[in-house]
């Protein structure tokens, strides 16, 4: 037998949604893509389209991205981080999202709000972290859907809606 497996530290799955303990350093982390809904996206993507085409009649340039690259959606950063409790057990904790690296320093108390994920192989995923020796509130942001599309995609779907709307009206009165 190896010496490396004989010394192994356990890592333990919480299952509580609050776990308390010290910070005991983040791990490799590596990205992961979030899941973009293929029905709204298809709305979006038509409804921005005619807008688009109004733009064009009308001698404006818009930048106009991909149906393929809008599906794909945008990469997150996941960072596995490990808290150590009262009694030496250590939990692995995902976070998603950046928080600053001041922010928690290996051995500071911290609370830690978590959530499973939909994978169950996955451990859970933190939402807040609470840095108690700085009293310090700490969330980390993903990138969403929305912010994926961007504002301009997004206006350009609502007049995109507004002008079909007019014509369906129009037609049907």
């Amino acid at each position: 037998m190896d010496e490396v497996e004989l010394y192994r530290e356990q890592i333990l799955r919480h299952v509580s949604p609050v776990i308390t303990g010290r910070f005991a350093g983040y791990q490799a982390a590596y990205t992961r893509e979030v899941r973009v809904g293929q029905p709204l996206l298809i709305v979006v993507y038509i409804t921005a389209g005619i807008a688009q085409l109004i733009g064009s009649l009308l001698r404006m340039r818009a930048a106009r991205r991909s149906f393929k690259e809008l599906k794909k959606g945008p990469e997150f950063l996941v960072t596995p981080m490990r808290v150590r409790d009262d009694l030496g057990q250590i939990y692995e904790v995902e976070m998603h999202g950046h928080l600053p690296q001041s922010a928690m320093h290996r051995g500071d108390l911290i609370q830690v709000r978590t959530e499973p994920q939909k994978d169950a192989r996955l451990p859970v995923k933190l939402l807040q972290v609470v840095n108690l020796t700085t009293m310090q509130p700490l969330t980390p942001r993903i990138p969403t859907m929305w912010s994926h599309l961007g504002p301009a995609l997004l206006l350009q779907a609502v007049l995109g809606l507004m002008v079909a709307l007019a014509v369906a009206v129009v037609w049907l009165a």
